[in-house]
């Protein structure tokens, strides 16, 4: 049984952004939320968020998590945000695992080495690195497990700045926790209240304080919009080693962006550029071509989607395929084999096993029959300025080039639609429908009207 406090409070100027720092996206999801759930994996008997700079934006992203909040009004450093916790943790005798909200690759594996330290006896524990290059962080001295020490560059001599381990931030503290906390001062340059000063608070009072060597890399903070990219590469990297692990082939996998949310078959193969977001689900053998967007869309087993293809909100069930560079918007539907080729825009409209619309055609709040054709240039006129209207086609019809099917309106099973036709009214089933200005030639016309003859 332990509690979990996540310090989520920080201003972030150095993003230069106005969304808070913890709220800034990875990988489609906030930050913050890497950090709620390597904490929830742990089971934690208290999740305490403290929020401060933009609170009641970081608050409303916290719902739906089993979380309380508690308020920093006064950006006075890490001991005075996690001080802030005390009115909602009073009586809870400890341990307590205290993270930041802009950590988001620490794994809830380094947090249970943290965790199990202080169940083991210990007073403190701390995650610490080794970096190649540890210029502007403290120092730790310890002697084996044991931290003697965090010292600030500014203070540290040549020796101790030779030191490559630095404290990463994440802690594991006993239930002498809030009382050490009253103990800190602000005794510095910025007149804040630092958490690695309870390091000597929790030694004056006889208690063990102990490090936790840890992965550089997890310890990765953000500050800087350059520091979120570094990050985010890393998920990705993570990701794509464990889809890959598990039976995806990648064509230059570090072209390919991909979100935790997206699902995966073996036996998919992804080319390069791909962008798959939301709850895109991909199934077995499905080929996603070169630069295709993928946005909450289903891929049954089976289907193709080619280069430069969007698709958002669709499902393509086995053997259907679109693209090259088609569009696919929210409610479309492409059953078994329908291929919906070159600049075809369908939205909300459901297509019939067989539906070829090979290039060039809109099909809007539509419902295709199965084996029909759609010629190049047609069009579902569904908007009339006001509300949308419904175009049903029945099956095995054949609708000619650069036709207009003005919804509401209907076409029969097996009905032809004449090229150039601009159809109002219903189409019986197995009728020819012609609706265009009957063709005059008139001779020799041309000639005159540019003076050749």
């Amino acid at each position: 049984m332990h509690a979990h406090v996540i310090l989520a409070a920080g201003q972030g100027t150095r993003m230069k952004s106005r969304l808070p720092k913890v709220l800034h996206p990875l990988l489609g999801k906030p930050m913050l939320h890497y950090a709620l759930e390597a904490a929830l994996a742990l089971k934690p008997e208290r999740l305490v968020v403290v929020v401060g700079h933009g609170g009641e934006v970081v608050a409303e992203a916290l719902k739906g998590y089993p979380v309380e909040v508690a308020w920093q009004q006064e950006q006075l450093g890490t001991a005075h945000a996690l001080l802030q916790a005390e009115s909602l943790l009073r009586g809870f005798p400890g341990p307590f695992l205290v993270t930041q909200g802009d950590t988001p690759l620490l794994t809830p594996e380094t947090l249970r080495a943290l965790l199990e330290r202080v169940e083991a006896g210990a007073g403190m524990a701390l995650l610490t690195v080794e970096l190649p290059d540890p210029t502007g962080y403290g120092r730790i001295l310890r002697e084996g497990e044991e931290v003697l020490a965090n010292v600030e560059e500014k203070d540290a001599s040549p020796e101790v700045k030779a030191i490559r381990e630095v404290n990463a931030g994440a802690y594991a503290f006993d239930g002498f926790l809030f009382q050490a906390l009253r103990e800190v001062r602000n005794e510095n340059a910025a007149r804040e209240y630092y958490l690695p000063d309870l390091i000597a608070i929790y030694r004056v009072h006889g208690k063990r304080v102990e490090a936790v060597r840890g992965v550089a890399e997890e310890a990765l903070g953000v500050n800087t919009r350059e520091e979120l990219a570094r990050v985010e590469g890393v998920l990705l990297k993570r990701l794509r080693r464990a889809w890959m692990q598990k039976g995806v082939r990648m064509v230059l996998p570090e072209t390919i962006y991909l979100e935790p949310s997206v699902e995966l078959a073996p036996d998919v193969v992804l080319w390069p550029g791909v962008v798959l977001k939301g709850k895109t689900r991909v199934g077995e053998g499905c080929e996603v071509g070169p630069y295709a967007v993928l946005e909450d869309t289903v891929l049954e087993p089976g289907a193709k989607v080619q280069a430069h293809t969007v698709a958002q909100g669709a499902h393509l069930h086995g053997g259907a395929s679109a693209g090259p560079f088609a569009r696919l918007r929210p409610g479309a539907v492409l059953r078994e084999e329908v291929h919906v080729g070159n600049f075809v825009e369908v939205k909300n409209s459901l297509l019939h096993p067989g539906v070829k619309a090979g290039h060039l055609a809109y099909l809007g709040d539509a419902e295709v029959g199965a084996g029909t054709n759609i010629g190049a240039g047609v069009i579902t006129a569904n908007y009339d300025g006001k509300r949308k209207h419904k175009t049903q086609i029945g099956e095995k019809a054949f609708i000619g080039s650069n036709s207009v099917l003005v919804a509401p309106v209907k076409v029969g099973n097996r009905a032809l639609v004449g090229a150039g036709s601009v159809i109002t009214q219903e189409v019986p089933d197995g009728a020819l429908a012609v609706a265009r200005g009957r063709q005059r030639n008139l001779e020799g016309y041309a000639l005159r009207k540019l003076g050749e003859e």
